[in-house]
């Protein structure tokens, strides 16, 4: 690495009405190790980070790979990572639009960005979802660390995964998801002895289909994230079971960056289709040094 330090692109992705966001480190892939990798989220001030390869520009869209860190390890997805990866790839095209072919944690999706005014809209196929009722123990040792009571706790509790699984809790009220305190470290250790990602809780849709939503992951070292479409795609397809097809779900309300993640679910003869959508924008431009030891 040169002596001007490792370029890196501050993205804020899945923005609420063209604020807030996640920041989300943005980098050209580079020759680092792993646990180089890990520590670049760290310096740039955000939780995650990603780093993509160009492999092959085509008329029909570029292939690329995504890997997605925090400053526990790699990911296998990361759904505001990718948000923010097409839109720093729409912001390299001259034409200001990215259709991308993307490979990343064992995958291949279609990924689509288009670059407005003042933000790029992206939209990609999280893949499928897989579904499954909590168990007995699991329910008794994550629901009393995430600060959720019977009082507050709403049908519908499940596991759902793209990669990793996950919890997904929902709660009555919008008040009693902002109420939510939980216990950190006894989280992580049900969370670690489990096997699971983290917590994702959500408040029961309205009619026009909009949801809150918290999502605690300790155990990748993100007490709470800003923003997390992945975990949005597995709500969408829960909530499809039940007739839900568009939803839109705002998160980062407690920790003051309003964002919003949009999926729709559509069945077809191959089964369902999931589409998640957010809204991002490059807030910046920093060189860090080559992350040490």
């Amino acid at each position: 690495m040169d002596g001007r330090g490792l370029p890196v692109t501050i993205v804020s992705a899945c923005l609420r009405d063209g604020r807030g966001g996640s920041p989300t480190a943005v980098l050209t892939e580079a020759p680092l190790s792993d646990d180089e990798r890990r520590r670049v989220p760290a310096l740039a001030g955000t939780s995650h980070a990603v780093f993509v390869s160009v492999h092959d520009s085509r008329p029909r869209g570029s292939v690329v790979s995504l890997r997605f860190f925090t400053a526990e390890g790699e990911l296998p997805a990361c759904g505001h990572g990718t948000v923010a990866a097409l839109a720093f790839l729409t912001g390299r095209a001259d034409d200001g639009e990215c259709r991308a072919t993307v490979h990343a944690g064992g995958r291949v999706f279609s990924g689509w960005s288009v670059r407005g005014t003042t933000q790029v809209e992206a939209t990609f196929d999280p893949g499928a979802v897989d579904l499954r009722e909590p168990t007995a123990i699991e329910c008794d040792l994550v629901l009393p660390a995430l600060g959720v009571t019977s009082g507050t706790l709403a049908p519908g509790t499940c596991v759902a995964s793209v990669g990793r699984s996950r919890l997904l809790v929902p709660v009555a009220t919008r008040s009693a998801l902002a109420a939510l305190s939980p216990d950190f470290d006894r989280l992580r250790t049900a969370c670690d002895r489990l096997g699971l990602l983290g917590c994702y809780a959500y408040t029961v849709p309205t009619p026009t289909g909009r949801v809150a939503a918290r999502m605690f992951a300790p155990s990748i070292g993100v007490a709470e994230d800003i923003a997390n479409a992945n975990s949005t795609a597995c709500l969408a397809a829960h909530l499809a079971r039940r007739g839900d097809t568009d939803i839109a779900v705002d998160m980062g309300d407690a920790l003051g960056s309003p964002s919003t993640i949009t999926a729709t679910a559509r069945h077809d003869e191959s089964g369902l289709l999931l589409r998640l959508g957010g809204a991002a924008t490059i807030a910046r431009i920093i060189r860090l040094p080559l992350p040490g030891p």
